[in-house]
Protein backbone atom coordinates (compact mmCIF):
# COMPACT_ATOMS: atom_id res chain seq x y z
CA UNK A 1 0.00 0.00 0.00
CA UNK A 2 1.33 3.17 -1.02
CA UNK A 3 2.36 5.69 1.82
CA UNK A 4 -0.05 8.61 2.33
CA UNK A 5 1.27 12.12 0.42
CA UNK A 6 1.48 14.31 4.07
CA UNK A 7 3.79 16.88 2.80
CA UNK A 8 4.34 19.96 0.38
CA UNK A 9 7.32 21.70 -1.01
CA UNK A 10 6.65 24.98 -2.94
CA UNK A 11 9.67 26.63 -3.99
CA UNK A 12 9.60 30.33 -3.85
CA UNK A 13 13.16 31.36 -3.79
CA UNK A 14 13.00 33.03 -7.10
CA UNK A 15 13.52 36.30 -8.01
CA UNK A 16 10.58 37.25 -10.23
CA UNK A 17 12.52 39.30 -12.34
CA UNK A 18 10.05 39.37 -15.32
CA UNK A 19 7.63 41.10 -13.64
CA UNK A 20 9.94 43.98 -12.18
CA UNK A 21 9.61 46.62 -11.01
CA UNK A 22 6.52 45.13 -9.07
CA UNK A 23 8.66 42.49 -7.40
CA UNK A 24 11.80 44.79 -6.25
CA UNK A 25 10.16 44.72 -3.14
CA UNK A 26 7.68 41.74 -3.09
CA UNK A 27 8.01 38.41 -3.41
CA UNK A 28 6.16 37.17 -7.50
CA UNK A 29 4.51 34.69 -5.20
CA UNK A 30 2.79 37.69 -3.37
CA UNK A 31 0.98 39.31 -6.72
CA UNK A 32 -2.22 38.88 -5.84
CA UNK A 33 -4.84 36.84 -8.73
CA UNK A 34 -7.96 38.89 -7.99
CA UNK A 35 -7.53 39.15 -4.11
CA UNK A 36 -5.46 36.25 -2.87
CA UNK A 37 -1.70 36.04 -3.32
CA UNK A 38 -0.43 33.32 -6.08
CA UNK A 39 1.20 31.41 -3.36
CA UNK A 40 -2.29 31.33 -1.55
CA UNK A 41 -4.11 29.68 -4.40
CA UNK A 42 -1.63 27.01 -5.11
CA UNK A 43 -1.45 26.38 -1.04
CA UNK A 44 -5.22 25.97 -1.26
CA UNK A 45 -5.23 23.14 -3.63
CA UNK A 46 -2.60 21.37 -1.84
CA UNK A 47 -4.72 21.73 1.45
CA UNK A 48 -7.44 20.51 -0.28
CA UNK A 49 -5.69 17.37 -1.31
CA UNK A 50 -5.02 16.10 2.48
CA UNK A 51 -1.68 17.98 2.94
CA UNK A 52 -0.42 18.50 6.41
CA UNK A 53 2.92 20.12 6.33
CA UNK A 54 3.69 23.03 4.44
CA UNK A 55 7.26 23.58 3.44
CA UNK A 56 8.63 26.41 1.71
CA UNK A 57 12.10 26.70 0.57
CA UNK A 58 12.46 30.52 0.43
CA UNK A 59 15.42 33.48 -0.39
CA UNK A 60 16.54 36.73 0.20
CA UNK A 61 13.64 39.21 0.44
CA UNK A 62 10.99 36.85 0.96
CA UNK A 63 9.78 37.24 4.63
CA UNK A 64 6.36 38.91 2.89
CA UNK A 65 5.37 35.16 2.54
CA UNK A 66 5.86 34.05 5.67
CA UNK A 67 4.28 37.15 7.57
CA UNK A 68 1.51 36.18 5.38
CA UNK A 69 0.91 32.51 6.86
CA UNK A 70 0.84 33.68 10.82
CA UNK A 71 -1.57 36.21 12.73
CA UNK A 72 -1.60 39.53 12.22
CA UNK A 73 -2.67 40.45 15.78
CA UNK A 74 -3.26 44.25 14.98
CA UNK A 75 -5.13 43.84 11.61
CA UNK A 76 -7.33 40.99 13.19
CA UNK A 77 -8.24 43.48 16.71
CA UNK A 78 -8.83 45.84 14.09
CA UNK A 79 -11.47 43.99 12.36
CA UNK A 80 -12.94 42.80 15.77
CA UNK A 81 -13.10 46.57 16.46
CA UNK A 82 -14.71 47.50 13.29
CA UNK A 83 -17.39 44.54 13.36
CA UNK A 84 -16.01 43.10 9.99
CA UNK A 85 -16.56 38.95 11.44
CA UNK A 86 -16.63 38.36 8.08
CA UNK A 87 -12.79 39.32 6.60
CA UNK A 88 -11.77 37.77 10.17
CA UNK A 89 -13.62 34.92 9.52
CA UNK A 90 -11.79 34.73 6.16
CA UNK A 91 -7.96 34.86 7.52
CA UNK A 92 -8.79 32.26 10.03
CA UNK A 93 -9.74 30.04 7.60
CA UNK A 94 -6.59 30.83 5.27
CA UNK A 95 -4.06 30.41 8.67
CA UNK A 96 -2.27 27.14 8.57
CA UNK A 97 -2.60 25.45 12.34
CA UNK A 98 0.33 25.80 14.67
CA UNK A 99 3.57 23.49 13.33
CA UNK A 100 2.32 23.03 9.95
CA UNK A 101 4.38 25.34 8.04
CA UNK A 102 7.74 25.32 7.80
CA UNK A 103 10.59 27.69 5.46
CA UNK A 104 14.08 26.37 4.59
CA UNK A 105 16.97 28.89 2.79
CA UNK A 106 17.93 28.15 -0.73
CA UNK A 107 21.25 30.57 -0.48
CA UNK A 108 22.03 30.40 -3.84
CA UNK A 109 20.07 30.16 -6.81
CA UNK A 110 20.94 27.07 -8.37
CA UNK A 111 17.51 25.99 -10.14
CA UNK A 112 14.31 23.75 -8.82
CA UNK A 113 16.54 20.59 -8.17
CA UNK A 114 18.59 22.52 -5.70
CA UNK A 115 15.58 23.64 -4.01
CA UNK A 116 14.12 20.58 -3.74
CA UNK A 117 17.31 19.38 -2.16
CA UNK A 118 17.14 21.91 0.50
CA UNK A 119 13.77 20.74 1.84
CA UNK A 120 15.38 17.48 1.74
CA UNK A 121 15.51 17.34 5.92
CA UNK A 122 12.03 18.75 6.47
CA UNK A 123 10.54 15.90 3.84
CA UNK A 124 12.44 12.81 5.46
CA UNK A 125 12.22 9.76 4.16
CA UNK A 126 8.07 9.77 2.85
CA UNK A 127 6.89 10.77 -0.52
CA UNK A 128 6.10 14.09 -0.87
CA UNK A 129 4.23 16.61 -3.08
CA UNK A 130 6.14 20.04 -5.02
CA UNK A 131 3.79 22.33 -6.52
CA UNK A 132 5.21 25.52 -8.41
CA UNK A 133 3.73 28.59 -7.55
CA UNK A 134 4.37 29.94 -11.08
CA UNK A 135 1.40 28.15 -12.20
CA UNK A 136 -2.22 28.29 -11.27
CA UNK A 137 -4.71 25.16 -12.09
CA UNK A 138 -8.64 26.00 -12.69
CA UNK A 139 -10.75 23.00 -12.01
CA UNK A 140 -13.50 21.82 -10.32
CA UNK A 141 -11.61 18.86 -8.34
CA UNK A 142 -7.80 20.64 -7.24
CA UNK A 143 -5.18 18.98 -9.53
CA UNK A 144 -3.56 17.56 -6.45
CA UNK A 145 -6.45 15.83 -5.64
CA UNK A 146 -6.60 13.91 -9.02
CA UNK A 147 -2.83 13.14 -8.82
CA UNK A 148 -3.09 11.49 -5.19
CA UNK A 149 -5.54 9.36 -6.85
CA UNK A 150 -3.57 8.09 -9.32
CA UNK A 151 -0.80 7.34 -6.62
CA UNK A 152 -2.73 5.69 -4.18
CA UNK A 153 -3.61 2.99 -7.42
CA UNK A 154 -0.08 2.78 -8.46
CA UNK A 155 2.46 4.05 -5.76
CA UNK A 156 5.30 5.33 -7.38
CA UNK A 157 5.86 8.88 -8.91
CA UNK A 158 3.35 10.60 -10.06
CA UNK A 159 3.56 13.90 -12.59
CA UNK A 160 0.70 15.83 -13.83
CA UNK A 161 0.80 16.73 -17.98
CA UNK A 162 -1.29 18.68 -20.27
CA UNK A 163 -1.95 18.61 -23.98
CA UNK A 164 0.25 21.17 -26.01
CA UNK A 165 0.16 21.99 -29.64
CA UNK A 166 3.35 19.81 -31.44
CA UNK A 167 4.56 23.37 -32.86
CA UNK A 168 4.57 24.80 -29.13
CA UNK A 169 6.49 21.57 -27.48
CA UNK A 170 9.37 23.45 -27.55
CA UNK A 171 9.14 25.21 -24.95
CA UNK A 172 8.22 22.83 -22.24
CA UNK A 173 9.65 19.52 -20.56
CA UNK A 174 7.96 16.84 -22.21
CA UNK A 175 7.30 13.54 -21.24
CA UNK A 176 7.80 9.89 -23.32
CA UNK A 177 4.44 7.60 -22.82
CA UNK A 178 4.30 4.22 -21.92
CA UNK A 179 1.16 2.26 -21.69
CA UNK A 180 -1.95 2.94 -19.95
CA UNK A 181 -2.70 1.37 -17.04
CA UNK A 182 -6.20 2.51 -15.48
CA UNK A 183 -6.17 5.91 -16.38
CA UNK A 184 -2.53 6.72 -16.29
CA UNK A 185 0.35 6.50 -18.65
CA UNK A 186 3.62 4.96 -17.79
CA UNK A 187 6.55 7.50 -18.33
CA UNK A 188 9.98 6.04 -20.42
CA UNK A 189 11.57 9.00 -20.30
CA UNK A 190 11.46 12.90 -20.54
CA UNK A 191 13.15 15.99 -22.57
CA UNK A 192 13.12 19.30 -21.26
CA UNK A 193 12.78 21.63 -24.26
CA UNK A 194 13.19 19.19 -27.46
CA UNK A 195 14.29 20.61 -30.97
CA UNK A 196 10.91 21.20 -32.88
CA UNK A 197 10.10 18.13 -34.79
CA UNK A 198 11.68 15.96 -32.05
CA UNK A 199 9.20 16.03 -28.99
CA UNK A 200 8.09 12.37 -28.18
CA UNK A 201 4.93 13.02 -27.72
CA UNK A 202 2.39 15.92 -27.04
CA UNK A 203 1.94 15.96 -23.28
CA UNK A 204 4.14 18.96 -21.32
CA UNK A 205 4.84 18.99 -17.75
CA UNK A 206 3.03 21.20 -15.81
CA UNK A 207 4.47 21.91 -12.51
CA UNK A 208 2.64 19.24 -10.21
CA UNK A 209 4.30 16.25 -8.78
CA UNK A 210 4.80 13.52 -6.03
CA UNK A 211 7.67 11.83 -5.68
CA UNK A 212 9.60 9.39 -3.24
CA UNK A 213 12.06 10.39 -1.28
CA UNK A 214 15.05 8.71 -2.94
CA UNK A 215 14.84 11.86 -5.22
CA UNK A 216 17.25 13.66 -2.60
CA UNK A 217 19.94 11.14 -2.76
CA UNK A 218 20.38 11.46 -6.68
CA UNK A 219 20.00 15.16 -6.16
CA UNK A 220 22.87 15.27 -3.50
CA UNK A 221 25.40 14.31 -6.25
CA UNK A 222 23.16 15.71 -9.53
CA UNK A 223 26.03 17.46 -11.52
CA UNK A 224 24.68 21.41 -12.95
CA UNK A 225 22.70 20.80 -16.30
CA UNK A 226 21.19 23.21 -18.41
CA UNK A 227 21.29 26.62 -17.66
CA UNK A 228 25.07 26.09 -15.40
CA UNK A 229 21.56 24.57 -12.62
CA UNK A 230 20.81 21.33 -10.72
CA UNK A 231 17.48 20.64 -12.79
CA UNK A 232 15.24 18.28 -11.55
CA UNK A 233 14.13 16.82 -14.60
CA UNK A 234 17.73 15.67 -14.67
CA UNK A 235 17.38 13.63 -11.17
CA UNK A 236 14.02 12.68 -12.29
CA UNK A 237 15.42 10.56 -15.52
CA UNK A 238 17.47 8.76 -13.13
CA UNK A 239 14.78 7.77 -10.52
CA UNK A 240 13.01 6.46 -13.49
CA UNK A 241 15.64 3.65 -13.48
CA UNK A 242 14.91 2.43 -10.24
CA UNK A 243 11.10 3.30 -10.00
CA UNK A 244 7.81 4.19 -12.06
CA UNK A 245 6.74 6.71 -13.14
CA UNK A 246 3.35 7.79 -14.25
CA UNK A 247 1.28 11.05 -16.13
CA UNK A 248 -1.61 11.82 -15.07
CA UNK A 249 -3.43 14.58 -17.59
CA UNK A 250 -5.19 16.10 -15.32
CA UNK A 251 -8.79 17.83 -15.60
CA UNK A 252 -8.71 21.60 -15.52
CA UNK A 253 -6.98 24.28 -17.38
CA UNK A 254 -3.66 26.00 -16.01
CA UNK A 255 -2.43 28.91 -16.34
CA UNK A 256 1.55 30.48 -16.27
CA UNK A 257 1.91 32.89 -14.21
CA UNK A 258 5.30 33.40 -14.48
CA UNK A 259 4.22 35.07 -17.86
CA UNK A 260 2.78 38.53 -17.86
CA UNK A 261 -0.17 37.46 -20.05
CA UNK A 262 -0.69 34.07 -18.65
CA UNK A 263 -0.76 36.03 -15.48
CA UNK A 264 -3.33 39.24 -16.67
CA UNK A 265 -5.34 35.96 -18.21
CA UNK A 266 -5.50 34.43 -14.72
CA UNK A 267 -7.01 37.11 -13.24
CA UNK A 268 -9.80 37.53 -15.35
CA UNK A 269 -10.60 33.53 -15.62
CA UNK A 270 -10.38 33.43 -11.75
CA UNK A 271 -12.79 36.29 -11.13
CA UNK A 272 -15.60 35.08 -13.88
CA UNK A 273 -15.53 31.69 -11.43
CA UNK A 274 -16.82 33.89 -8.66
CA UNK A 275 -20.48 35.01 -8.08
CA UNK A 276 -19.52 38.19 -6.76
CA UNK A 277 -17.91 39.40 -9.49
CA UNK A 278 -18.73 37.11 -12.34
CA UNK A 279 -21.55 39.95 -14.09
CA UNK A 280 -19.79 42.43 -13.31
CA UNK A 281 -16.31 41.63 -14.78
CA UNK A 282 -18.03 40.03 -17.78
CA UNK A 283 -19.91 43.48 -18.62
CA UNK A 284 -16.77 45.08 -18.08
CA UNK A 285 -14.69 43.24 -20.38
CA UNK A 286 -17.48 43.51 -23.32
CA UNK A 287 -17.37 47.39 -22.75
CA UNK A 288 -13.60 47.15 -23.01
CA UNK A 289 -13.73 45.12 -26.17
CA UNK A 290 -16.21 46.99 -27.87
CA UNK A 291 -14.17 50.36 -27.21
CA UNK A 292 -10.75 48.40 -28.35
CA UNK A 293 -13.05 47.66 -31.67
CA UNK A 294 -13.66 50.60 -32.13
CA UNK A 295 -10.71 52.38 -31.98
CA UNK A 296 -9.01 50.39 -34.17
CA UNK A 297 -9.77 52.32 -37.24
CA UNK A 298 -7.55 50.85 -39.71
CA UNK A 299 -4.86 53.36 -41.44
CA UNK A 300 -5.85 55.24 -44.67
CA UNK A 301 -3.62 53.40 -47.59
CA UNK A 302 -0.90 55.33 -48.56
CA UNK A 303 -0.58 56.14 -52.16
CA UNK A 304 2.65 56.07 -53.74
CA UNK A 305 4.00 59.22 -56.32
CA UNK A 306 6.11 58.70 -58.87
Amino acid sequence: MARPIRKAVFPVAGLGTRFLPATKAMPKEMLTVVDRPLIQHVVDEARGAGIEQLIFVTGRNKGVIEDHFDIQAELEQTLVERGKTDELHALARDLPGPGEVSFTRQQSPLGLGHAVWCARHLVGDEPFALLLPDVLVRSGRGCLSQMVDVYQKHGGNVVAVEDVAPEEAHNYGIVALGKEIDGAHEISGMVEKPAPGTAPSNKMILGRYILQPKIFDILEDQAEGAGGEIQLTDAMLQLMQRQDFYAHTYRGKSYDCGSKVGFLTANIAFALDRGDLRTEMLASLRNLLQEETENCVPEEPKISVG
